[in-house]
């Protein structure tokens, strides 16, 4: 297999930071007007698949042509399926909570502090945790059994992602369910689905960069990264010390895997 073109490669990634960029410069235009900063939610999944796009019209010539197809694909339908799912279950709310409280800390002007605290780091985050779309386009040579394998743990992760947040909507739009614990389907078998799922997609494109040595040293840090924050940063941890107290939620944990799937413990 040739060598990896690190010059063009170079190149890219600064093509992709202006890229996403601009996503969240426009997303915090829109959120400063609408009021609510709740919006750059919406914009993750929307950055990344501006930066699969940015990447495959900048890789012409070096990659691969059918896993350049691939992994811009399977980008764009993760973060476009995402940003709609997030725009969905905000419409009609207020601020999150999250960002609320963030807020109400801020040293002086509330936009500026949410711009530098939440949209530009959400930019650096996204640019970090795309590197394997990134770098899976410029790897040379023909997609190999790893690519096929990540391209099936991808599938895996979206069809896990999805069903969750699809069973938990159907659960929160029924009144009789207020107050209490989602425990059905994919939430008996773990407390967070969607957070699984997107660790399975992550680790998923990851394969995709792995048939170049090169490609897979540099994005390795993608989904190391991505699962540190799924599970310990602004994910699993977060949303479980939002949770605790609520009537049921201490059963529930007793019960429910915290992350990998697995059949609910007898009580």
């Amino acid at each position: 297999m040739s060598g990896f073109p690190w010059e063009a490669f170079a190149l890219n990634l600064a093509r992709a930071a202006a890229a996403v960029l601009a996503v969240m410069l426009v997303t915090f235009a829109v959120a400063v007007r609408a009021g609510v900063h709740r919006i750059v939610d919406v914009a993750w999944g929307i950055g990344f698949t501006a930066v699969a796009a940015v990447t495959f019209a900048s890789s012409t010539g070096h990659g691969d042509p059918v896993r350049r197809v691939l992994v811009t694909a399977l980008t764009a339908l993760w973060g476009l399926r995402l940003a709609v799912h997030i725009a969905r279950r905000g419409r009609g709310h207020g601020e999150d909570p999250r960002y609320e409280a963030m807020l109400a800390r801020a040293p002086g002007n509330r936009n500026a502090y949410a711009l530098r605290m939440v949209y530009l780091l959400q930019a650096a985050l996204v640019w970090l945790v795309s590197l394997p779309v990134q770098a899976a386009q410029y790897v040379p040579g023909p997609p190999s059994l790893l690519t096929w394998a990540g391209a099936a743990l991808w599938a895996a992760g979206l069809a896990f992602e999805a069903v969750g947040d699809a069973q938990l909507a159907g659960f929160k739009a029924d009144p009789a369910n207020r107050g209490r614990i989602m425990d059905r389907g994919l939430w008996a078998w773990t407390r967070h689905p969607n957070y699984f799922g997107d660790f399975c997609v992550w680790w998923g494109l990851y394969l995709l960069a792995c048939d170049s040595p090169a490609a897979a040293a540099v994005s390795l840090v993608s989904p190391v990264v991505m699962s540190v924050l799924l599970v310990r940063g602004s994910g699993k941890r977060l949303l479980e010390r939002h949770m605790a107290g609520r009537p049921g939620w201490a059963a529930y944990q007793a019960r429910t895997s915290g992350f990998f799937p697995r059949p609910p413990r007898r009580p």
